[in-house]
């Protein structure tokens, strides 16, 4: 039985797009902060790595980060990377920690480590039943988060999400986790780059339904006919 959808409070620009009568609704969620209460990040990486050994990385990936070059720096101070250096301080944080804490680990470990993340989930049972009340209404539910591909299908095997956009971490031909993202941080405007070409290659749809928190969510749900902003939940 079909439930109905209480109308979204728009806090971010609407689509340009008109919605089309007769084409499936869309509904794209965030995931953490939005579908869920704090962040899955660190509590994977404490699964594969061990929490002691995560302190340690999360100081040296900070420092790592600070000394990254910036726009316009002609040379890298110490410690920078080239291939890093238009990285803004949280993708430059989170590439250094996943550098640290996934080379050389065993796919198969983080697998075991992103079973076990089961129990960590805390839903924003708000947004959850709004996302069911989406798949009730037959509109096609997508996650577009930055968290990794690697745990995130466990995380929504038990919900009616169509698609999942995310982060992928690359895998060497031996079986081990190289630590480098495959293309990218999937966040704030590479999320929205990578949805509108979603959309474009999937669609297209009637109305565009978008659910995230501020402000790294506002460029996808600027994308949307209507935006949910959400108070990002701890």
């Amino acid at each position: 039985m079909s439930h109905p959808i209480a109308r979204p409070t728009v806090e971010a620009p609407a689509g340009a797009v008109p919605p089309a009568e007769g084409l499936p609704g869309l509904a794209v969620f965030d995931f953490d902060g939005t579908l869920v209460r704090g962040d899955s990040l660190l509590p994977f990486l404490a699964r594969v790595a061990g929490g002691e050994t995560l302190r340690r990385h999360l100081a040296r990936s900070a420092a790592g980060a600070a000394s990254r070059r910036l726009p316009g720096r002609a040379t890298l101070v110490k410690g920078g990377h080239p291939a890093d250096a238009d990285d803004d301080f949280k993708t430059a944080f989170k590439r250094r920690l996943l550098r640290r804490c996934l080379a050389g680990v065993p796919l198969a470990r983080a697998q075991a480590a992103a079973a076990d993340m089961a129990a960590w989930v805390r839903w924003n049972t708000p947004l959850r039943d709004t996302l069911l009340r989406h798949a009730d209404q037959g509109h096609r539910v997508l996650v577009a988060t930055g968290a990794l591909t690697l745990y995130m299908p466990t995380l929504l095997a038990d919900l009616p999400v169509h698609d999942l956009l995310g982060t992928e971490m690359a895998v060497g031909d031996d079986g081990l986790l190289t630590g480098e993202m495959v293309a990218g941080n999937c966040v704030r405007a590479e999320k929205a780059r990578r949805l509108a070409l979603w959309m474009q290659e999937t669609g297209p749809y009637g109305r565009r339904w978008g659910y995230g928190n501020q402000p790294s969510d506002l460029p996808f749900l600027a994308l949307m006919d209507e935006a949910t902003v959400v108070p990002t939940a701890h």
